[in-house]
């Protein structure tokens, strides 16, 4: 039978107890049982043996029953763990040890098989409780970590327990306080998973207290970006932006530049000095961000020019002075278009040379503002060159 990774941290500290058998016969067989160097062989002998002694009052039927819960041999199956550890449980009087691991399996299994949770959770406690009460009159330090590991394996079976019955809150709380004393990966992988399914059921608020420990733990870019994107689905924006930032530092991420740049623009209106650190989120954006590429440089030269208040208001001259070259260049042509100078009275002349003269300066207006947009246009083409150059773009 397939053996959990944490219950193996404490299969090493199984003791076997022999009290004094009333039945000799018993005990014999008992002792045979208990001895023999085959797994299958031994589960075979004490089924025999709980069969032929069980309920006879017999000193070492909690112990056989204790082991057959236990002990890993072919065919066995989570019916048979909850039987004999619940008889072992029944029966009484085991050691702190055997009493803890029986509890372990007693609880792994009814989690895994989705019975009895609240049971489950109860039996985990009673691990937790038992050995914290064993390591007080541990006789030396390494007795003493063999019950803090126990204390943790009780934790994290608790955790298995409520996160099936989808007391999630209850079950991240267990989950570290295994994490803390066991540093098992395998748990923050566990937590880990556990945040992402709820993210994608919209549990947001639980996710964020899975993604708040499994950022805290492992602090790299999936960590932090994850814990990030939770936040902004709860709509704590300000923390949401203060992830966003540390993951970018870690690495240069398309979704997380575009994500700040749309939590910075909200601030931009209430506070200017956020401006040109938002356009260069959003430049990244449109160079990292395969799908907010087009939005992310749309939005960032908008945003750009928007708060160059002499760049708009030479956008309102140059629509002012264009319109105003268009209706006298018109005038123009229907007054003078089809006529020979030589036609012209003088009167006509000197018209046409005051057009002439009004249409040259509204062309070298516009030619001039054009000119000054050109010289802001090419800023914001300096601003693109240096996010490429930063991230190594020719």
């Amino acid at each position: 039978m397939k053996k959990t990774a944490l219950t193996s941290i404490i299969l090493g500290l199984f003791l076997c107890s022999l009290l004094p058998a009333q039945n000799p016969t018993a005990k014999e067989e008992y002792i045979k049982a208990m001895t023999a160097s085959d797994a299958n062989q031994r589960a075979s002998l004490l089924k025999d043996w709980v069969s032929k002694y069980g309920g006879k009052g017999e000193e070492n039927e909690n112990f056989a029953n204790a082991t057959l819960c236990t002990l890993p041999y072919e065919g066995k199956t989570p019916a048979e763990i909850i039987k004999y550890g619940e008889r072992a449980l029944e029966l009484g009087n085991l050691d702190d040890s055997t009493k803890c691991q029986v509890l372990i399996h007693l609880a792994s299994t009814l989690s895994s098989q989705g019975q009895n949770l609240d049971k489950a959770v109860s039996y985990g406690a009673q691990v937790v409780q038992t050995a914290q009460s064993a390591k007080k009159s541990a006789p030396d330090s390494q007795s003493a970590n063999a019950w803090n590991q126990m204390i943790g394996a009780g934790y994290y079976t608790q955790a298995q327990a409520m996160k099936k019955a989808g007391n999630y809150k209850g079950s991240i709380e267990k989950y570290v306080s295994s994490y803390n004393i066991l540093k098992n990966k395998q748990i923050i992988t566990e937590l880990d998973t556990l945040g992402k399914t709820l993210y994608k059921s919209k549990q947001y608020a639980d996710a964020a207290q899975a993604f708040k420990v499994t950022n805290d733990i492992l602090n790299n870019f999936a960590s932090t970006s994850f814990y990030a994107k939770t936040l902004h689905r709860c709509g704590k924006k300000d923390e949401a932006l203060t992830y966003y930032k540390k993951a970018f530092l870690k690495q240069k991420s398309g979704e997380v530049a575009y994500n700040i740049g749309i939590l910075l623009a909200e601030k931009t209106e209430n506070d200017p000095s956020t401006v040109d650190e938002t356009i260069e989120y959003l430049l990244y954006a449109s160079f990292l961000s395969q799908a907010h590429s087009k939005n992310a440089m749309k939005y960032a030269e908008g945003l750009y020019f928007s708060n160059k208040s002499s760049y708009n208001d030479k956008v309102k001259e140059l629509s002012a002075k264009a319109e105003e070259l268009e209706k006298i260049t018109t005038t123009f042509n229907e007054k003078f278009g089809e006529k020979n100078e030589e036609d012209l009275t003088d009167k006509e002349k000197k018209q046409v040379e005051d057009m002439r003269k009004e249409i040259a300066s509204l062309q070298a207006d516009i030619n001039k503002i054009q000119e000054e947009q050109k010289a802001e246009l090419d800023k914001f083409n300096a601003l693109i060159e240096q996010i490429k150059k930063k991230l190594g773009i020719e």
